[in-house]
């Protein structure tokens, strides 16, 4: 399965002193890095594959790394669960891309 979330903080006392929230996504993404499950990290979301629980542990201990900075968490997400595939990530680019050479 693959996973895109973003969680970000809310309120007032969750915005860095740039007015940004890097802090505390930064918090989230430590969690994701140090959990060794597959993943790639833009801008706006991050991808993890693997299996549900894994998964979606990662989601929520990164959640939780957003609510220890914040009063309030927003988190979007979206699954891909197709049982028997493996390295998505990466693959189903690879699929785009060979209809564009």
């Amino acid at each position: 399965m693959i996973v895109a979330f973003s969680v970000a903080p809310s309120g007032a006392d969750s915005v860095d002193a740039d007015g940004g929230m890097s802090e505390a996504v930064a918090a989230a993404v430590r969690v994701v890095r140090e959990s060794g499950v597959s993943h790639q990290t833009t801008a706006m979301f991050t991808y993890l594959e693997g299996e549900w629980d894994e998964v979606m542990a990662v989601v929520k201990a990164a959640t939780d790394a957003v609510a220890a900075l914040a009063p309030r968490v927003s988190l979007v997400l979206k699954a891909d669960i197709r049982p028997g595939f493996d390295d998505q990530l990466t693959a189903k680019v690879e699929r785009v891309d060979r209809h564009l050479e």
